[in-house]
């Protein structure tokens, strides 16, 4: 397993406009039209995305072999003209990747690495392993690619400010459902994925964390499975607080009396900690909004829902940054 002791934090440099952004696909192929997309709205942004061509070859369900997608995020990782790294699409993959990252690389070139869904195993591994601040983000081919997919204001708080963020939420936004006051680490992603880590030297590490939750599709007895999962596996032990995101297509479908607010409550009311519901980051249906993880938050949960996010990136002076003329 993974030692509880966690390396110093490392939060990479911010980004600014101009800069390159190198797009990966480390899990899952995705629709040539969605990516293109995604690259106009980076470029609306003001960025310069940059791929290898190799990011469009396909092996099954993947985009294309293991050597390729662990090849190509190294190389990511090692070009000093990309500034940061986002993910083209989830799905499914990224855990053949964990054995062969090459941490020193990573821990020596920070970088902002962006995705969620799938791409939860390595924003978890990496936070944990190198000590590097991750970003449960929208995705290229996702939500950049769709109108009013992201919260933009949220995306450069966390990629550009350099400064710590300040969001209260609405109870049509966020909903409380236990009330309280935390202070931790953000952490977390995908429910499914989270769990898939147990019993793995992958397993995460949740203590002193504000836990965020997600996941898209399931049904509520399967919410149920996961969430009494992680409690026995300990998982909930010296959390600080619990976010959840949308849970998009998770709906109740059968008896009225059993709603996923009702759900959570009864996993997790007795914890002792605040609990909200409805945060919109990762699987979403509009204004994704971005969550560092790995920094240090805190969480108000009261009648309305108030989150605090320090800063996630290292400003740096103009005169440091590389030349792009």
């Amino acid at each position: 397993m993974i030692p509880s002791q966690q390396p110093e934090r490392l939060r990479p440099p911010a980004l600014r406009r101009g800069d390159t952004v190198g797009i990966v696909a480390p899990a899952s192929g995705f629709r040539r039209e969605d990516f293109e997309a995604g690259c106009d709205s980076l470029r609306r942004l003001g960025y310069r995305p940059f791929y290898l061509p190799s990011i469009f070859e396909r092996d099954l369900y993947f985009a294309g072999s293991l050597e390729r997608r662990i090849g190509e995020l190294h190389e990511m990782f090692g070009r000093t003209e990309v500034r940061a790294i986002l993910c083209a699409r989830g799905g499914y993959g990224c855990n053949y990747l964990l054995p062969r990252l090459d941490l020193e690389l990573i821990r020596g070139n920070p970088k902002i690495f962006a995705g969620c869904s799938d791409v939860t195993t390595l924003l978890t591994y990496l936070c944990d392993r190198t000590g590097l601040a991750t970003f449960h983000a929208p995705m290229v081919a996702g939500d950049f690619s769709r109108p009013n997919g992201i919260d933009v204001d949220a995306w450069y708080a966390a990629v550009s400010s350099g400064r710590a963020y300040p969001r209260t939420f609405s109870h049509d936004e966020v909903q409380p459902l236990v009330e309280g006051s935390a202070a931790g680490t953000l952490y977390g992603g995908c429910l499914s994925l989270l769990c898939a880590s147990l019993g793995t030297p992958y397993e995460i590490q949740t203590e002193g964390s504000i836990l965020f939750l997600e996941d898209r599709g399931e049904k509520p007895y399967q919410i149920d499975r996961m969430l009494m999962q992680l409690k026995l596996a300990g998982k909930f032990e010296g959390v600080a607080g619990i976010v959840f995101g949308e849970m998009l297509d998770c709906g109740q479908q059968d008896a009225a009396d059993r709603t996923l607010h009702d759900l959570v409550v009864r996993i997790l009311g007795g914890l002792g900690v605040p609990i909200a519901f409805g945060l919109k980051s990762g699987h979403v249906s509009s204004k994704s909004f971005t969550l560092p993880f790995g920094v240090s938050a805190t969480l108000s949960v009261r009648e309305s829902v108030a989150l605090k996010i320090d800063a996630a990136v290292q400003a740096e002076p103009a005169s440091v940054r590389v030349s792009h003329s």
